[in-house]
């Protein structure tokens, strides 16, 4: 005797991730430097940063790849801290392209830190770093080059899109830093929703349900407005705390998770439901921002959660990136 369970086309619907669910409705996007988890999940994207580079970089399966950096670096013939600045950049490159091996899409590459205030230092990283991907014979179309959204990094976004370098803006905690970085045509930001969380957990002294959670309003009210005037630049929510923010957002452009939350939704099939889409985003009531520098710079001063996280965040990836030079130095 037949039963529902039984059939196969309800088995299917049983049996279907929340994981797979979730790329039916957005781009997912892997935030790791670890090859063996893109090989696992299957993700359209990869992303990375200092933090997570550090990490690969001390896994002994991932030496090759070290020792492969620090050899291209040594054919240009340079020395010293110009050396070590050398090897860092091919570093990030290395990954990068092994990474490219894995997904079919992007990979995001991250600037240097402690550029985050120096727009011609930036534009000169992003160049450098699309130079050396071509130089392996990957096109800058599957390059996103990673900038920290401040007023300078914003308006180096300007320069290397009009010159077809694609830009993640990341680092983003407000709609301020998100308009800004649509009007300078930015491809893609990635708006922290967990550090959001963060922060207004302590600032509150309370948790929030998914459903109220800052940083998913945060992320809902900047796509709601790109929706809503018309802007290109893709919004893709990123850093995340638990697997309920993530679904709050299905739907949105794209989202970047990390391994723990991948291995979550893989393991659950409990149904899921799109939450974002472009044609009610439209409707969004919301009043159209201007954003100059000099209105940029009050709204995010005014925004104590937004200039504390992206300062904070800008120092971490330099701690991080400082130890990562520290650990490629010894290896030189």
């Amino acid at each position: 005797m037949s039963t529902v369970a039984e059939h196969p086309a309800s088995r299917v619907a049983v049996e279907t991730s929340q994981l797979d669910q979730l790329k039916k409705l957005t781009t997912v996007v892997a935030d790791t430097g670890d090859f063996a988890t893109l090989k696992q999940y299957a993700p359209q994207d990869a992303t990375t940063n200092p933090s997570l580079i550090l990490k690969a970089a001390q896994m002994p399966e991932y030496a090759p790849v070290v020792a492969k950096a620090i050899s291209d670096a040594k054919q240009t013939s340079v020395t010293g801290k110009k050396l070590l600045d050398e090897v860092m950049d091919a570093l990030l490159i290395a990954f990068g392209v092994e990474i490219l091996k894995i997904v079919p899409g992007r990979v995001s590459t991250e600037t240097d830190a402690n550029l985050s205030f120096d727009t011609q230092a930036l534009v000169a990283k992003g160049r450098r770093f699309i130079e050396l991907y071509q130089k392996q014979g990957i096109p800058r179309e599957r390059i996103l080059i990673k900038i920290a959204s401040s007023w300078e990094g914003i308006r180096a976004c300007e320069v290397l899109q009009r010159e077809g370098i694609n830009c993640n803006l990341t680092l983003l905690f407000s709609l301020a830093q998100a308009v800004a970085c649509a009007e300078a045509k930015a491809k893609l930001i990635s708006p922290f929703v967990g550090r959001i969380l963060d922060w207004y957990k302590k600032s509150a002294g309370k948790d929030f349900a998914p459903a109220e959670d800052p940083g998913v309003i945060s992320v809902k009210e900047i796509y709601g407005y790109y929706k809503k005037f018309g802007h290109a630049t893709e919004v893709m929510g990123a850093s995340f705390r638990n697997k309920g923010e993530i679904l709050e957002l299905a739907g949105c452009d794209l989202l970047t998770i990390s391994p723990q939350l991948l291995g979550e939704l893989k393991a659950d099939s409990t149904p899921i439901q799109r939450k974002l889409n472009p044609a009610t985003a439209k409707e969004s009531k919301i009043e159209k921002l201007a954003v100059d520098e000099k209105n940029f710079r009050w709204l995010l001063n005014e925004n104590a959660m937004a200039t504390e996280k992206t300062a904070e965040g800008i120092r971490q990836f330099n701690a991080d990136a400082q130890k990562l030079a520290t650990f490629v130095a010894a290896k030189l």
